[in-house]
């Protein structure tokens, strides 16, 4: 028996939000929406992809953002991918405490901490 990978990674989102989660997690992010499976639909949220990487966005009714933990997701050309989501109103937080990495973190629209890795040491 051995962990081989992550499926997906579940944030939470309050109730009524799949609009605004849509628009970020595709237009801004860049992500796919993949259909929820029916009895799971019922539920609310969206699922979201793009390449390997799958965030799945549940209701929560007692929702409170994810201020400290967040999935860390590996970005190709991380300086064209920070300047696209600020040329689309997203804040950028640049880091610079990861050795041999350039990182930045910013928020979806309901609070959510999700932080952008270089996917690469020399930044691309």
């Amino acid at each position: 028996m051995t962990l081989v990978g992550v499926d997906h990674v579940q944030l939470a989102a309050p109730p009524g939000s799949e609009e605004v989660l849509r628009s970020f997690y595709v237009d801004d992010l860049g992500m796919t929406e993949t259909p929820k499976p029916p009895a799971l639909a019922a539920r609310g949220g969206c699922w979201f992809e793009a390449g390997a990487v799958r965030l799945h966005l549940g209701i929560d009714r007692d929702f409170r953002p994810a201020k400290k933990a967040h999935p860390g997701l590996l970005v190709r050309d991380i300086e064209a991918y920070a300047r696209r989501l600020t040329e689309r109103g997203v804040a950028v937080e640049w880091d610079d405490l990861l050795p041999g990495r350039r990182r930045f973190y910013c928020q979806d629209p309901v609070g959510n901490r999700l932080e952008m890795v270089s996917s690469s040491p020399a930044g691309d």
